[in-house]
């Protein structure tokens, strides 16, 4: 027989799995894998420890302020508050 296309033999397999079973790909929604070299996988899963460990950090302490009913207020030693305490006295 003639050789048949790529395309057309591609197809023909398409048909066949067709046949086969009903089951589909999902649609490819991001871009198709890429080959990272082991020190970009590293410094990769390195970072998102990082952001991780920070995520569950800040979890941890708004937990904890939580559970031990703390508030965080601002604090001006300078301000209006230590003003008041003190006495103001003329010499004269």
């Amino acid at each position: 027989g003639s050789p048949i296309t790529t395309e057309e033999r591609r197809l023909r397999d398409k048909k066949h799995l067709n046949d086969i079973t009903a089951a589909r790909l999902p649609p490819l929604h991001h871009s198709p894998a890429k080959l990272l070299s082991i020190e970009e996988s590293i410094a990769i899963q390195i970072q998102q420890k990082e952001v991780y460990e920070e995520m569950q950090a800040k979890l941890a302490a708004q937990k904890l302020a939580e559970r031990l009913n703390i508030k965080m207020l601002r604090f001006e030693p300078e301000g209006e508050a230590s003003m008041q305490y003190r006495e103001v006295r003329d010499e004269d």
